[in-house]
């Protein structure tokens, strides 16, 4: 009898722990969407960002092992400070997972290394510094639709070879401008051109007109601007009241996205080249996404968007795999598994954390050539991953052996 009765105790316990090892540790799987939403760069990630996530979920059926998965969203108004005092509660109280999106490098940094400390997961789709997945880098940190390196490659790239070889810098005054405006250069000097100056910007600035004036003196033949939403759309416009185009000086937006293009408008937008990790009106897949964000946004996705949607989609399906929402095993699952949906396709993760996929090389039509609303760019060229992205063995991360 003692014998059946230990090993009848030992079966019930072994039973738990198979239990406990194919659920949720806290009965569910909770996502916080951390962005701006209220700020220069709300219609570039924003609440739209947060619809994206839900879309997500409820494609994924809602649940995952059996427990609901909630999206939590707030606003960190681009103030590392508030983003950390909001990523150490929603870890600490509220019993978030993992915090994704996170538009701002400064923003991006901070919460990552609290995600670093307390051994969880970040994913991040709306910050652009190379540092994330560099010196910076975490196990626990992901960095998946874009980032400095991929913009200098592919619009950097494209105007140095169309004989833009001298360069001047716009550079938002934060991390992810400076992050932006050295990769650029970098990349410029290695295909044999020069910079001949820059100038620093304060973020979400109204006047670009002292800026502009500097870039339009230097007699560089592109100038650079190393900001993204608001900023950017600003300072275009305020660059054709100089008639700085009109001068034969070239605008490189680095940052651009659909979602600048359709505030900006065809007429003024119009030429520019730009760089995105997805297009809409790509092919009949990424149309019948947009068309059901359309329907709950008003807008066509960018890649913030759409990144952010494979971003929660590949934690749900790696949280289902490794049968747990425990940090390390989800992490696991992260850089093992590879990326294949309507964003990422074909994608891998390196050891750094960068999700390494194809970009698009985009220039804006002309007023004339759009043939249907939101149809706003040519696709001129595909740029491999493996050419967007730094190898992870040269990013600096010291996760990689």
């Amino acid at each position: 009898m003692r014998k059946n009765l230990i090993a009848s105790v030992a079966f019930l316990l072994a039973s738990s722990t198979a239990v406990l090892a194919q659920s949720a540790t806290d009965g569910k799987v909770k996502i916080g969407i951390l962005n701006d939403q209220s700020g220069v760069y709300a219609d570039f990630g924003g609440k739209s960002s947060v619809e994206a996530a839900k879309m997500a979920v409820e494609d994924f059926g809602g649940k995952v092992l059996d427990v609901p998965v909630e999206i939590v969203d707030a606003d960190h108004q681009n103030k590392p400070d508030i983003a950390s005092n909001i990523a150490r509660q929603w870890y600490d109280t509220e019993q978030v997972d993992a915090i994704m999106e996170l538009t701002t490098s400064s923003v991006a940094l901070a919460v990552q290394a609290i995600g670093k400390e307390k051994k969880k997961i970040d994913i991040v789709t709306g910050a652009a510094t190379t540092d994330l997945t560099g010196k910076a880098c975490s196990p626990y940190g992901f960095h998946w639709a874009y980032d400095t390196h991929a913009l200098a490659v592919g619009t950097g790239g494209a105007l140095v070879k169309q004989g833009g070889d001298s360069w001047f810098f716009l550079t938002a005054d934060y991390a992810f401008g400076y992050s932006l405006e050295q990769q650029t250069s970098d990349y410029v000097k290695a295909s044999g051109g020069k910079v001949v100056g820059a100038v620093r910007h304060p973020l979400s600035t109204q006047d670009f007109s002292s800026f502009l004036l500097q870039a339009q003196s230097s007699g560089a033949k592109v100038i650079g601007l190393a900001n993204a939403g608001l900023d950017t759309a600003n300072a275009i416009k305020q660059a054709a009241e100089f008639g700085i185009t009109q001068g034969g000086q070239h605008l490189a937006a680095l940052l651009f996205t659909l979602a600048e293009v359709h505030g900006l408008g065809l007429e003024a937008a119009q030429g520019l080249t730009l760089t995105e990790g997805y297009y809409w009106n790509r092919d009949d897949e990424s149309r019948a996404f947009a068309k059901k964000f359309f329907a709950r946004t008003g807008k066509m996705p960018n890649m913030i968007h759409a990144g952010t949607y494979s971003a929660v989609t590949q934690y749900l399906k790696a949280v289902q795999k490794a049968g747990t929402d425990e940090t390390e095993a989800v992490a696991k699952q992260l850089h093992e598994m590879p990326v294949d949906d309507v964003f990422g396709r074909g994608g891998t993760v390196g050891a750094n954390g960068r999700m390494i996929h194809d970009m698009y090389l985009l220039q804006v039509k002309k007023p004339s050539e759009s043939k249907e609303p939101w149809d706003y760019f040519n696709v001129l060229a595909t740029i491999p991953g493996k050419e967007a992205y730094i190898d992870p063995a040269k990013s600096g991360c010291d996760l990689v052996k």
